[in-house]
C-alpha cells in the first residue's frame, strides 16, 4: 500500500514537472518568435557625435520618458556639467592671455581672479558640491566677465562642451533647493557613455500592428570604448552612424592632434568595410546643423584637411545650404568608394538632424521606420 502511494505520489510529481517543463518550453518558443520580429538597429559614432542625445530622445518620444527619481540623479551629472564648464573658460582664458598678440581682452578682472581660481580648483575635484545660490552667483558672476566672454567664442579650442551656454544662462534656477531637472536639461547634460546601454521601442507605439518593434544600441564613442561595439556587429538590421557635422574645426577629446570630422571620416569608412554588414541599411545622421549653420558663415569649410576643396558661394540661408551640400555629397562619395561592388544596393539613407530638436528626431525616426519597413517588405518579395 505504502508503495503504491509512493508510487503516485511519484507520478504526480513526474507529472507536474513534465508541466513545468512544457509551459517553460512554450515560452521560450514565444520569446524566440518575439525576438525574431525585433530589429537591431546600432548607434555608433565618434565621441561627442550626439549619440546619447538621440537615445534620450527615443527614451522621451517612443516610450514613458524619465520619471522623477530618473530626472533627478541627472542633478549631479548637471552641476558637474557646469563646474566642467566654468573651469575651461577659466583656465582657457589664463591660456590665451599668455599666447597671443591681443592677449588683454583675454585678462581676468581682479575682483573676479579669487572666484576664477576658487572654481578651476572645484572643476578639478572628482566630487563636485551641490550646487547652491551662492555658488551660482559666484559662476554668473565670473561667466559675465568680459574676458570669459571672449574665452567662449574661443570654445572650439578648448573642448568646451555644446551645454555650456545653456547651463550658464540658467545657473538661478539650477541651483534651487527643490531642483527637479526639466526634460531639456537632461538632453543637454553631458555625460560619457561607456559600456553598452540599450532600450526597445515602436515609433508609432508597441501596440499597433503597422509599427515595428526595434532594440537600440548605443555605445560610448570615445577611441578606448570602440573595442566593446564587436560583439554587438552580428544580427545588425541597421547602423545609424552619427556624425556632428559642426565640429570640422575641433580636435578630440582624448587627442588633441586630431580634427574630429577627419576621426569621423575614418571611423565611417571602417565601419562600411565591416563584413558583417554586408546586408546592412546604413542611417547617417549629419547631426547638429543647429551649430554648423550658425559656425559655418564664420569658420569657412576648408580649415578641415577632408574639406579643402571647398569654395564658399554665397551669403547667409543659401551658403549654409551650399556647404550642408558640400559635406553630403562627401559622405555620399566615401559611402560609395569604401563600399564593395555587391553591397552598394543595401539601403543608404542620409537625415539632417539636430539631436535637441525633439520634432525633427521624432520626424527623422519615422522615416526610419518607414524606410526599414519598405526594406523588409521588399526582401520579402511583397514590393
Amino acid at each position: 500500500m505504502g508503495s503504491l502511494c509512493s508510487r503516485q505520489r511519484h507520478n504526480q510529481a513526474g507529472s507536474e514537472e513534465n508541466e513545468q517543463t512544457a509551459e517553460i518550453e512554450r515560452r521560450i518558443e514565444q520569446e524566440t518568435k518575439a525576438e525574431k520580429h525585433i530589429q537591431k538597429l546600432l548607434l555608433l559614432g565618434a565621441g561627442d557625435s550626439g549619440k546619447s542625445t538621440i537615445f534620450k530622445q527615443i527614451k522621451l518620444l517612443f516610450q514613458s520618458g524619465f520619471d522623477e527619481a530618473e530626472l533627478k540623479g541627472y542633478i549631479p551629472v548637471i552641476h558637474a556639467n557646469i563646474y566642467q564648464t566654468i573651469k575651461i573658460l577659466y583656465d582657457g582664458s589664463k591660456e590665451l592671455s599668455q599666447s597671443l598678440e591681443d592677449s588683454s581682452k583675454f585678462v581676468i578682472s581682479d575682483e573676479n581672479k579669487e572666484i576664477g581660481d576658487k572654481f578651476s580648483e572645484i572643476g578639478g575635484r572628482l566630487n563636485y558640491p551641490r550646487l547652491t545660490k551662492e555658488l551660482a552667483h559666484e559662476i554668473e558672476t565670473l561667466w559675465r566677465d568680459s574676458a570669459i566672454q571672449e574665452t567662449y567664442v574661443r570654445g572650439n579650442e578648448l573642448q568646451l562642451p555644446d551645454c555650456a551656454h545653456y547651463f550658464m544662462e540658467n545657473l538661478q534656477r539650477l541651483s534651487d533647493a527643490d531642483y527637479v531637472p526639466t526634460k531639456e536639461d537632461v538632453l543637454y547634460a553631458r555625460v560619457r557613455t561607456t559600456g553598452v546601454v540599450e532600450i526597445q521601442f515602436s515609433p508609432v507605439g508597441e501596440n499597433k500592428k503597422s509599427g515595428e518593434v526595434y532594440r537600440l544600441f548605443d555605445v560610448g564613442g570615445q577611441k578606448n570604448e570602440r573595442r566593446k561595439w564587436i560583439h554587438l556587429f552580428e544580427g545588425v538590421s541597421a547602423v545609424i552612424f552619427c556624425a556632428a557635422i559642426s565640429e570640422y574645426d575641433q580636435t578630440l577629446f582624448e587627442d588633441d592632434n586630431t580634427n574630429r570630422m577627419m576621426e569621423t571620416k575614418e571611423l565611417f569608412e571602417w565601419v562600411l568595410k565591416q563584413p558583417c554588414f554586408e546586408k546592412t541599411s546604413f542611417l547617417l545622421f549629419l547631426n547638429k546643423f543647429d551649430l554648423f549653420e550658425k559656425k559655418v558663415l564664420k569658420v569657412p569649410l576648408n580649415v578641415c584637411g577632408w574639406y579643402k576643396d571647398y569654395q564658399p558661394v554665397s551669403t547667409g540661408k543659401q551658403e549654409i545650404e551650399h556647404a550642408y551640400e558640400f559635406v553630403k555629397k562627401k559622405f555620399e562619395e566615401l559611402y560609395f568608394q569604401s563600399a564593395a561592388p555587391d553591397r552598394v544596393d543595401r539601403v543608404f539613407k542620409i537625415y539632417r538632424t539636430t539631436a535637441l530638436d525633439q520634432k525633427l528626431v521624432k520626424k527623422t525616426f519615422k522615416l526610419v521606420d518607414e524606410t526599414l519597413r519598405r526594406r523588409n517588405l521588399f526582401e520579402a518579395g511583397l514590393l
